[in-house]
């Protein structure tokens, strides 16, 4: 089993990829309760909506 090394300069980007992740879920979330017509405005459906939001912050 091989494992992977990661430099620190890396493991902070993975972070803060994560972490912008969660950020963006969290918004959307909130926008989809209290304004759920700007959902339609950025041309997602509740659907899409629902499932990036249920996806884990590590997921794309």
């Amino acid at each position: 089993m091989s494992r992977r090394y990661y430099s620190l300069a890396t493991l902070r980007s993975i972070v803060a990829a994560w972490d912008e992740r969660k950020r963006f879920r969290w918004e959307l979330e909130q926008m989809s309760k209290d304004n759920p017509h700007l959902i339609d405005d950025i041309g997602l459906t509740r659907r899409q909506v629902e499932a990036e939001i249920a996806k884990p912050f590590w997921r794309r």
